[in-house]
């Protein structure tokens, strides 16, 4: 036997959380896909673009935040992807013109997305540095190296594990591409 006013609260409970989700899901992916748009820019060098969808999404990401709370939050997948797409384009931004890479103020996210964020975005280098390589900006290549090396250095003290070692080893491995193609460039003898 069950007590029926406590089955009805379960389900008022259930559904408040499923509405949540709903609304939870299609802001992130709202935010995914700006992000997506947001690395391109940056790809092709179109920092003011980028500047205005990285402004856009810090508002989505914080009236998220104050409608459902940063736990509520950390509770969906998609959140959470958003979140490490989000960092991904953020950092990209911050390390081809030349800032550091730190904590985003105004905004609470987890060690989680940031490190995926910025693993991910090692990769979104190569693509950056392959860019400027057929630019014919070959220092601008020995200069993304530089920032991925130094980046990685960093990345190597934390002994990730679980998804984010998949992230790491992934990073190690446009870490690679990058020293490759620095190298080819210096056979080259190109300056």
């Amino acid at each position: 036997m069950i007590n029926v006013k406590f089955v009805e609260q379960l389900q008022k409970d259930y559904r408040a959380n499923e509405s949540e989700r709903r609304q939870i899901i299609s802001a992130s992916n709202n935010i995914l896909f700006e992000a997506k748009k947001t690395i391109f820019a940056l790809q092709r060098q179109d920092f003011k673009a980028a500047l205005i969808k990285l402004g856009e999404m810090e508002k989505a990401l914080d009236n998220l935040a104050q409608r459902f709370g940063v736990q509520r939050l950390q509770k969906e997948g998609a959140y959470k992807a958003a979140v490490e797409e989000y960092l991904e384009g953020k950092t990209l931004s911050l390390v081809v013109n030349n800032q550091p890479i730190e904590a985003i103020s105004g905004l609470t996210l987890d060690y989680e997305g940031y490190l995926g964020g910025v693993c991910d975005m090692i990769g979104e280098l190569v693509r950056y540095a392959t860019n400027q390589a057929a630019a014919g900006k070959f220092t601008a290549v020995a200069k993304t190296k530089k920032s991925a090396e130094d980046i990685m250095s960093q990345l190597i003290d934390f002994d990730m594990t679980g998804y984010l070692r998949t992230k790491y080893d992934q990073a190690r491995g446009h870490l690679r591409k990058l020293e490759q193609m620095a190298y080819e460039i210096k056979l080259r003898g190109k300056k």
